[in-house]
């Protein structure tokens, strides 16, 4: 139940997910690891139902962090925006803001800070992490299979710095990112861009007093002051408790059940690409074709809508999932909807589609593929004592040994394989953009872009969000006035879904203190594990805060 005068308290504190897991066990400190999000679609529609609740007067929202990429991090306020055009209030308050946290709460009509807190806007920066040096130490050779300059998820195995093509890419992206965030906080906070990125650039906000004296916060002030000023907000007397209703609470109260025989399937693919049926963090594609089939053949289904939050992965699960996408689109409209990342492997996905959607801030493209296998032979001669010899029936038998380095000819075979990935890559990725491969050659070559620059070179189709990519969806199906909404693939029984993913989630739980600021290192390490195949992977993992 709402109370009347209430305040939606929408606090920030978990990751922030495609769609939200739902876990009875989270708040139990006897399944301490259980997973735990915030879903982006269940989150917006909270806030859209909180739009024309009578009983919601404004929004508190407490967004130190968000443990979001860019383009969720931009729904949400993009959300936020809509919520105030029915004239109610966001008053945002934290004790500090990261760089992501402010730019989503610079959206509130308030901005409040606790006096000794702090505030960072002083730009966006990426680093990466390389290995050569620890290859150099442990006497492996890695040896690398790709094509086109900007393919550089293989340079931190044979670099120890980035490639002039690397830095260029990154360079471009990071701005084009900062300039929609500067231009959006500019907007809100009624700054002039160039005021703000002086401010920026320079970090003149070092202390509390300077993020207000530079309009970039309204106020300092404690909890209990923002309290009284959300109380004067809704007109309740300063003696009496101001009902705050948390997101978790609220979204309990209202249904977004709609019937219709008119469905719009969105299907979330989320994660990693890679073979086989995948789980809760991957996109499997034998689980995801199985979906879009579904789709597919559902009399009631109309349209379909693939939200892509991928960095790629299996060039070959790719092109699985390409073909379910292709068969699906000859039937009934497919729009792709990108989030965060919607790279290499992920975009393959994407241009199957009739209509591609994607944020500003969405990091797309990439359009090109590597292999890479080891040579272990020094490390497991010199640096253990282990030798290896070898028959075979023939001078190619054993190709992919990773005890001996490649000859010229097994090389030459593994690059030509990469190159007739990447001539199949960019040849459907042209037929699905309508251009020629010569057209797409000069935007490909593994280059990484942001969801702007992409919009501007022809690779996505509309600047959106989610709601776009549906009301496209809805259109081009002819449904516009009768259709419901459903996410796939459907939940699991929880105590399925808790007890399969138990097991791991502790000992990932276990190793993660163990390690602590190097675990990011050991991830990097394992996921060599997972490249099997040609690999249509983004170059690096992208977060921003």
């Amino acid at each position: 139940q709402v109370s009347e005068k209430s305040v939606l308290h929408i606090k920030l504190d978990k990751p922030i997910s495609e769609v939200e897991f739902n876990n009875p066990f989270a708040e139990l400190d006897m399944f301490p690891t259980a997973p735990n999000t915030i879903g982006l679609v269940q989150l917006k529609e909270a806030i859209r139902n909180a739009k024309d609740d009578n009983k919601i007067k404004g929004i508190y929202l407490e967004a130190p962090y968000v443990m979001a990429g860019m383009a969720a991090t931009e729904e949400i306020r993009d959300a936020l925006n809509d919520f105030k055009s029915s004239g109610k209030f966001v008053v945002a308050f934290s004790e500090f803001y990261s760089e992501a946290g402010y730019y989503l709460s610079s959206v509130a009509d308030k901005v409040y800070m606790h006096p000794e807190g702090s505030l960072e806007l002083n730009g966006l920066s990426a680093n990466l992490t390389f290995f050569k040096g620890l290859f150099d130490k442990l006497d492996i050779e890695p040896q690398i299979f790709r094509v086109g300059d900007f393919k550089s998820a293989v340079e931190p195995f044979v670099r120890k710095d980035m490639s002039e093509e690397n830095r260029l890419q990154l360079t471009s992206m990071l701005n084009s990112v900062y300039g929609n965030v500067i231009s959006k906080i500019a907007e809100s906070r009624n700054i002039a861009p160039e005021k703000l990125m002086e401010i920026s650039d320079n970090m003149l906000v070092r202390r509390p007093k300077e993020a207000v004296e530079y309009h970039l916060a309204d106020d300092l002030v404690y909890f209990d002051q923002v309290v009284s000023e959300l109380k004067a907000e809704i007109g309740v007397e300063e003696d009496t408790d101001l009902n705050l209703i948390s997101y978790q609470k609220y979204k309990e109260s209202f249904s977004t059940y709609k019937s219709s025989d008119n469905e719009v399937a969105v299907i979330v693919a989320s994660g990693d690409i890679i073979s086989g049926k995948g789980d809760v963090n991957t996109i499997g594609s034998e689980k995801f074709s199985e979906e879009i089939r579904k789709a597919r053949k559902d009399d009631d289904i109309k349209a379909i809508v693939i939200r892509i939050n991928s960095p790629g992965g299996s060039f070959v699960a790719s092109d699985v999932m390409w073909r379910e996408i292709k068969l699906a689109g000859a039937e009934k409209p497919v729009i792709a909807s990108m989030s965060d990342v919607a790279a290499s492997g992920g975009y393959y996905m994407a241009m199957a589609c009739d209509t591609i959607v994607a944020q500003p801030n969405t990091i797309t493209g990439s359009i090109g593929i590597f292999g890479i296998i080891f040579n272990l032979q020094g490390f497991l001669n010199n640096k253990l004592g282990i030798t290896h010899d070898e028959v075979k029936t023939g001078a190619l038998s054993s190709i992919y040994n990773v005890t001996r380095p490649l000859t010229d000819q097994e090389k030459q075979i593994i690059q030509n394989d990469v190159e007739d990935g990447y001539e199949t890559f960019v040849t459907k990725a042209a037929q699905g953009r309508n251009m020629s491969v010569e057209e797409l050659k000069k935007i490909a070559s593994g280059r990484v872009w942001t969801g702007s620059q992409a919009k501007a070179n022809g690779l996505v189709d509309i600047l959106g969000d989610l709601e776009a990519a549906i009301e496209i969806a809805v259109q081009k199906a002819n449904i516009q006035d009768d259709y419901k909404v459903r996410y796939y693939p459907k939940q699991q029984n929880i105590f399925e879904e808790f007890m399969k993913e138990l097991e791991g989630e502790r000992s990932t739980k276990i190793i993660k203190e163990e390690m602590g600021e190097f675990y990011p290192y050991l991830e990097s390490v394992k996921k060599v594990k997972e490249l099997n195949g040609l690999q249509a992977r983004m170059p690096y993992e992208f977060y921003l805060n």
